[in-house]
């Protein structure tokens, strides 16, 4: 497997992203960033980004969170942000995005996690709770799911797999803005664009849709389906924070609801915005992630 790695002079005077950096290995040779803000001792806040973002997404939540006195990690996907890229599609699949980021959580130890995801996050995060559900004590998803396979995809999501296997043009920043409702500077368009200097450093985004379980009975269709047996009997806080204009993940909020114990009576809120809320409505998602850990120290 040839690695790739971004040079960090590309990150250099990304606007609101003043972010210390954080190395692992998750394999022998493969290096994973992420950020880890906040006090150290606290409960952490793990925060996963998706397709085809890093955390910078979550640059507008991360000192919001912390700043409320809470230790707040946003990891950087394999293939993604300031995190290596093996420059081969062949080289991603499910399994080893979820190996990759069990490693990261075993070497960190991190317990008691509050988890928030969204999009691929959701795909990774909801397995990694379900299969380390002992980590694991609250889980707010936006603009996420876990698919079995066994529902129909929306149309728009086959155009968009099309067109991440076959373009030859990819341009993250233009991805990112057509899944936000707000107009994004240049500046942060750009800021999408520095982990990507050359076509081959985008093996891992153009993967991804690519790697959803979109028809039943495949091995990831299957472990996904285990996972959902978890979800279905838990009983831990779960909320959804969907927004208002995304037509990809549109009603996955009301499917967990019902589904998942931890789900019922719980303040579940719709945002103003499109896939990527993050940046439509940061201040608000973090304010719900806030009131719910508020509301497990007062009790």
């Amino acid at each position: 497997m040839r690695i790739l790695r971004t040079d960090e002079a590309r990150f250099a005077g990304l606007p609101d992203y003043p972010f210390a950096p954080n190395h692992l290995d998750v394999e022998p040779g493969l290096r994973m960033h992420y950020v880890d803000e906040g006090p150290r001792n606290a409960s952490p806040v793990l925060m996963l980004h998706g397709e085809p973002s890093w955390s910078y997404l979550y640059r507008h939540m991360i000192p919001l969170v912390a700043s409320a006195g809470h230790r707040v990690l946003a990891p950087d996907l394999i293939g993604f942000g300031k995190s290596d890229k093996p420059a081969s599609v062949t080289d991603y699949s499910y399994g080893r995005h979820l190996a990759w980021l069990t490693s990261w959580l075993e070497q960190l130890d991190l317990t008691n996690i509050t988890l928030v995801c969204q999009n691929w996050g959701s795909l990774l995060g909801l397995r990694l709770a379900a299969e380390h559900r002992q980590r694991f004590s609250r889980i707010i998803v936006g603009n996420g799911m876990l698919p079995t396979g066994e529902a129909p995809v929306p149309a728009v999501f086959s155009v968009w797999k099309a067109f991440a296997t076959h373009s030859p043009w990819f341009p993250v920043g233009r991805i990112v803005q057509l899944g936000t409702d707000r107009t994004l500077s240049k500046a942060e368009l750009a800021a999408y664009e520095a982990p990507f200097p050359s076509a081959e450093f985008k093996a891992g985004a153009r993967a991804f849709p690519k790697l959803v379980p979109t028809e039943p009975g495949t091995p990831d269709s299957d472990a996904n389906k285990a996972a959902w047996q978890v979800l279905e009997r838990w009983k831990k806080p779960f909320i959804t924070c969907f927004s208002s204009g995304d037509p990809i993940t549109r009603g996955g909020d009301r499917h967990m609801q019902r589904r998942i114990p931890g789900a019922h009576g719980q303040p579940h809120i719709t945002l103003r915005g499109g896939h990527f809320l993050q940046e439509d409505s940061p201040e608000d998602f973090a304010r719900i992630i806030i009131d719910a850990l508020k509301s497990e120290m007062a009790a």
